[in-house]
């Protein structure tokens, strides 16, 4: 879309960008990061930019704790912290700004205490155009102080003194201009939905799994499940890919893995409460409440559960691999031509697939379907 901007073929770089929007959607979530910082290098990208915001102002850790944002441009950061739907508190927002700007000046100290009236100057400068959109918000006169005395002093002394007097004395007139609070969007329960929230288990299985995750020795009845199971990833083998993986699940906790196995009822899988940190690549992790199963299903009467025996060995971790839970099962090992496999070993309980498939230590299969699930505590 960028070259054909620049060759002058607008109708074209604009077909693009509908036809990635309204068909590749899943594609752009994957590679969020990126889409959303190269649609903000060309101003004309605005379709592109205004998906990007529409999901950031709901998501906003997205782009805020990402280990891009401080190399966003400042036009992005502009566009997100300018809306007036954006889903932070303003005091977490601005502690960004100014973690925005510090990075901007190389060797400018994070600690306000140690600027200089230069590396003041220099900061207001940078953040000319963000320090117009800092916006009235609820907290106690205390907690003013306690959040933004430290960058009183990139602020205009009118400004700080109109903030103070805006919280102490909301009705009192001022002279500077402080927009008013973001809108706190509310959320309306959408309607019971026919469409199953998996295309691998049911919500029997999840209630297994909960009581596994807790260790009831009684099953979770299907009303009271505790957790909500939220879709990370889905996919087929041939839609599968390490990076697809890492996009969307590095660091995350509590993931639920369960696969489909091909041309049998087996539905294989895994719980990681610690999740997998592509930084720690190669690296076996120590876990004490992981565990891998097969879920009853079809013709499998009885799901099997197997936790981890050696917690010293429990994930092992590669950025090259899908998830991998050392020494019970392994999704997509490049050293085995990619295919998925469970081991015969002793780091967890028991076998999750009948011995009677192992070829010696490992015991193949292709997958139908996989699906990875990060729970949280239903409130």
């Amino acid at each position: 879309m960028r070259v054909a901007y620049e060759l002058i073929l607008e109708e074209l770089a604009k077909h693009l960008e509908t036809l990635l929007i309204e068909s590749n959607a899943h594609w752009l979530r994957l590679h969020f990061a990126r889409i959303y910082q190269e649609s903000f290098k060309n101003n004309k990208l605005l379709k592109l930019q205004t998906w990007c915001n529409d999901i950031v102002t709901k998501y906003p850790t997205k782009v805020f704790e990402s280990e891009d944002f401080i190399s966003l441009q400042e036009n992005a950061l502009i566009s997100l912290i300018e809306r007036d739907d954006l889903q932070m508190e303003e005091v977490k927002i601005w502690n960004y700004v100014i973690k925005w700007g510090i990075a901007q000046n190389p060797g400018l100290s994070s600690d306000p205490e140690e600027w200089s009236n230069e590396n003041i100057l220099t900061l207001k400068t940078t953040l000319k155009n963000c320090l117009p959109l800092i916006r009235y918000f609820q907290i106690s006169g205390d907690d003013l102080y306690e959040y933004f005395q430290p960058y009183q002093q990139i602020l205009e002394k009118s400004l700080w003194k109109d903030l103070v007097k805006k919280h102490t004395a909301p009705n009192k007139p001022i002279s500077s201009v402080i927009l008013p609070p973001r809108m706190i969007l509310k959320t309306v329960l959408p309607h019971r939905s026919t469409e199953p929230f998996s295309n691998v288990i049911n919500e029997a299985h999840t209630a297994e799994i909960a009581s596994w995750i807790d260790r009831n020795s009684d099953m979770y009845s299907i009303s009271n499940i505790p957790y909500e199971f939220k879709l990370l990833l889905r996919g087929s083998r041939d839609g599968f890919t390490h990076e697809s993986f890492w996009n969307l699940c590095d660091k995350q906790e509590n993931l639920v893995i369960v696969i489909k196995v091909k041309d049998t009822d087996e539905i294989l899988g895994g719980y990681n409460p610690i999740g997998w940190d592509k930084y720690n690549s190669c690296k076996i992790t120590s876990c004490k409440d992981c565990f891998t199963f097969s879920l009853k299903n079809g013709t499998i009467q009885n799901s099997i559960l197997s936790r981890v025996k050696d917690t010293k060995k429990a994930i092992y971790t590669n950025f090259k691999y899908g998830p991998s839970f050392n020494g019970s099962l392994d999704m997509y090992n490049p050293n085995v031509n990619n295919r998925c496999f469970c081991y015969n070993d002793t780091r967890y309980e028991k076998l999750i697939r009948k011995e009677s498939t192992f070829d010696g230590y490992f015991s193949y299969f292709s997958v139908e379907e996989y699906e990875i699930f990060q729970i949280h505590k239903k409130t």
